[in-house]
């Protein structure tokens, strides 16, 4: 009778400290997902600079307290913006959600070319642009053509959950967060102001036209030291910046009371802090500047993440936290360390391309054969192609032999004082190449069947040596497939994850796949990342959403 009485209090009290929910958005468990990309923010950058941070919940609110993956790396070869933010939103690659570049060119109802953003909607209009603004064209996730982790929570929830992104960025607000939002804001460059869409409102809602009315963009400029000029280039490149779109994120936290949904699902907000691309593309990687971005950022996540611990509770929250792609080696860098490092301008190549197409087809009024160099995509105008009778296997095919003869001319003899080696094209794909799937089995094939978007129209995928890139600026770019412009960090915080450092190798698609598991609803669409069961604590043993004492009353029996 003993030992059945120890048991029977045994498993009481086992009963007592057991979770007794799981952790399923249709619960609130968590109460908040968040997912936070600094835009251009290559994955050696936390490591690189770890022990400058001081603050507990800044960066090491993953790096110690958190899981924290250092080999995550994109598996495509458009490195850019739009694609890597619809990556993380969808959990796919373009070859999947479709957008391969910020901007490409689409036909207009008259049959012409004209350039568009990758978000860009006629059928809307901004909502609380400036009134000098002179365009004034809406913007819808209509071109991404999956869904997000964003889109599959509210359609769990039959529309329950609450689901923001928010931005610096147009296209980095809404292909994170995707199509069924209830609202994505970004800036308008010149003045900082925060705008929409009237794919989500009519107007802005009252608490962003206070933050609007407030003196936080001048304070931003202030602090930056511009007191003038476009907020966006200027003010944009500093730590003040990175203040500014999370104290507008903490703004729309509280005023919708994201966390707290009456409802009792979760609720859900996507942040891209761009500031770190802006400086980046200024001033390269290495450059002290940069660091010091990055350092200074450390506080302003603390106080961030402690305001939701106040007012949330961060044993409530979901954070993934990860780069929208890296970036290359400055040129002024290469110099320094000795590096085969070289920026040069597009015109070196596209200038005598085009001259030798014309030679070989002269032109019929349609305007250039070359559109644009687009890294990494050669954008070819087919308009003027087609009107001298030209098919798009033999423009493509053309253009790429005439590529590799312009480059076969530039000089193989090396600068000595400089170490500068001469622009070299390691790989030319064409768009029916990569659209056929006539790709050899490669694993630099497989990156670009990933890269592959009808969006892009007749092109040439293009490649150059490691620390090559057409580049005009004192700074440097990113579009590669080389690794350093698909290294990116990726990391994790919350109740279900095992703290520490991971060297598996991940991608940035497992986000939106880890989340969904977790969350226990539909994986997007397109989703082709894995759940990361090795940060993950083991739910058998009793490891699910441990809930606070002062919550128990309020689990749903």
């Amino acid at each position: 009778m003993k030992k059945l009485y120890g048991l029977f209090i045994s498993l009481a009290l086992l009963s007592v400290c057991a979770p007794i929910a799981s952790a399923d958005a249709y619960d609130a468990r968590p109460k908040l997902v968040i997912i936070l990309v600094f835009d251009q923010f290559r994955g050696d950058y936390l490591d690189r600079y770890r022990a400058e941070f001081k603050e507990k919940n800044g960066w090491n609110l993953f790096l110690k307290q958190g899981a924290h993956f250092t080999d995550c790396y994109y598996d495509y070869a458009n490195l850019v913006t739009a694609a890597g933010h619809a990556t993380i939103g969808t959990g796919a690659y373009t070859d999947a959600h479709q957008i391969p570049l910020n901007e490409w060119y689409e036909r207009s109802a008259d049959g012409t070319l004209h350039q568009v953003s990758s978000v860009a909607d006629d059928r809307y209009k901004l909502v609380g642009a400036p009134a000098n603004t002179k365009d004034l064209t809406g913007a819808s996730a209509h071109r991404e053509m999956a869904t997000t982790l964003g889109d599959e929570l509210v359609l769990a929830t039959q529309g329950r959950s609450r689901v923001y992104g928010v931005s610096m960025k147009d296209r980095a607000a809404i292909l994170t967060s995707g199509h069924a939002t209830n609202g994505a804001f970004w800036v308008d460059h010149d003045t900082g102001q925060w705008v929409t869409s009237t794919y989500w409102m009519k107007d802005l809602p009252q608490w962003a036209k206070d933050f609007n009315s407030g003196n936080h963009s001048l304070e931003a400029r202030v602090k930056s030291r511009v007191p003038q000029g476009s907020f966006y280039e200027m003010v944009g490149r500093s730590s003040a910046s990175v203040q500014y779109q999370l104290d507008f994120a903490q703004t729309l936290i509280d005023a919708e009371k994201l966390g707290k949904n009456p409802a009792g699902v979760t609720d859900m907000i996507t942040i891209s802090i761009s500031s770190t691309d802006i400086n980046g593309h200024a001033f390269g990687p290495d450059d002290p500047s940069q660091e010091a971005l990055i350092v200074q950022s450390d506080a302003l996540l603390n106080a961030f993440f402690t305001h939701l611990d106040q007012t949330i509770g961060l044993r409530n929250v979901l954070v993934a936290v990860s780069g929208d792609h890296g970036v290359a080696t400055s040129q002024k860098a290469g110099d320094a360390y000795r590096m085969p490092v070289l920026d040069f301008p597009p015109e070196s190549f596209t200038k005598p391309l085009e001259a030798m197409l014309e030679q070989r087809y002269p032109l019929k009024g349609k305007g250039p054969y070359i559109l644009l160099m687009d890294n990494p995509y050669l954008l070819l105008n087919r308009e003027a192609f087609e009107a001298v009778g030209v098919s798009e296997e033999a423009a493509e095919d053309t253009t790429a032999n005439m590529l590799q003869q312009v480059f076969a001319k530039f000089t193989d003899v090396k600068d000595a004082e400089s170490h500068r080696d001469p622009p070299v094209l390691t790989h030319v794909y064409t768009s029916k190449q990569m659209r056929e799937g006539r790709l050899p089995d490669t694993q630099y094939s497989r990156l670009i069947a990933h890269s592959y978007s009808p969006n892009v129209g007749w092109a040439l995928h293009i490649n150059f040596g490691p620390y090559q890139f057409p580049w005009k600026g004192s700074g440097t770019t990113h579009f590669t497939a080389n690794n350093y412009d698909r290294h990116v960090p990726l990391e994790f915080f919350g109740e279900p994850f095992v703290p520490g450092t991971y060297h598996t190798m991940v991608a940035p698609v497992d986000i939106a796949a880890t989340f969904a598991s977790l969350l226990r609803i539909n994986r997007p669409s397109a989703a082709v990342g894995r759940p990361l069961t090795e940060a993950l604590k083991p739910e058998e043993l009793g490891s699910t959403w441990v809930i606070h004492p002062k919550e128990r009353e309020q689990v749903r029996p």
